[in-house]
């Protein structure tokens, strides 16, 4: 079965989410399991975190995501923020064991001027910080757009970290929209050999499947709606290379009054029917 889906709220109480999701008929769906924009974070209690099980069981959305917050930077060499990065990747994989979470996405985050070296060895170290932790859910790193000092936007930099920490308890989620701001044109399926070759896709467990606003190599993380953007058809390509229809795939595409509620779901269907 297509797992696809979207990211979807945990407004008001957690295990809403399943409901939400099954009305835009997803079969998977990424969540936050803190608020995504502070530092703050919230226990859970055992009541509520029985509900989000529960409701899982019969929903059909397999396998669960939750996205880390934006404001940790694992590959910074700050003191304070490396210590704050690292607490709050802790609390969201202690939060991960309570709801069964399967994989847990994380930035990889900017070396804030020290260098592509320096930002990889900070990360490896932060990684290494929380692979003892009892933990079911595999950590996923989210490549990133190739932002002025990003880590993570080539898939040999991708590739370094993963045989640094040397753990099969890491994978990586690759999004569409940053693999074409960094430069990769997944429209072309020569380009998809050479990340495969590099990379191996079989360390890919999630797709965040995004649209790209601007250009192939821009630089820029601006995602658009699936087939509203410089991707578009070539989406087609992308869709149906070798496994790629067979990882989770999550939708983080903006509100578009064009499109009524799950039809991007469909559009991406009828682009690998």
């Amino acid at each position: 079965m297509l797992r696809i889906g979207y990211h979807i709220s945990t407004a008001l109480k957690m295990d809403m989410a399943f409901d939400r999701a099954m009305q835009l008929e997803c079969t998977t769906m990424q969540i936050f399991l803190t608020n995504p924009r502070t530092w703050l974070s919230k226990k859970l209690d055992a009541e509520e975190a029985e509900a989000f099980t529960g409701k899982r069981k019969g929903s059909g959305i397999d396998p669960v995501i939750a996205h880390m917050p934006y404001l940790p930077n694992l590959s910074s060499s700050e003191k304070e923020l490396h210590k704050k990065s690292v607490a709050s990747l802790k609390t969201n994989i202690n939060l991960s064991e309570q709801l069964g979470i399967d994989f847990l996405v994380l930035h990889m985050g900017s070396h804030m001027g020290h260098g592509e070296q320096q930002g990889i060895s900070n990360i490896v170290a932060s990684i290494n910080e929380v692979l003892d932790i009892p933990k079911n859910s595999m950590l996923l790193l989210e490549n990133s757009a190739g932002q002025r000092n990003s880590v993570g936007s080539k898939m040999e930099e991708l590739a370094a970290v993963y045989e640094a920490i040397g753990s099969k308890k890491i994978g990586f989620c690759l999004d569409t929209c940053h693999l074409f701001a960094a430069g990769y044109d997944i429209r072309d399926k020569d380009v998809l050999d050479k990340m495969d070759k590099a990379l191996g896709l079989s360390l890919v467990k999630a797709i965040h499947l995004n649209d790209a606003k601007h250009g192939l190599g821009s630089g820029l993380d601006r995602h658009a709606n699936i087939g509203y953007g410089e991707i578009n058809k070539g989406f087609r390509t992308f869709l149906n290379y070798k496994s790629i229809k067979e990882k989770a795939m999550v939708l983080e595409t903006p509100y578009n009054q064009k499109l009524e509620p799950g039809e991007e779901l469909s559009i991406v269907r009828k682009m690998l029917a």
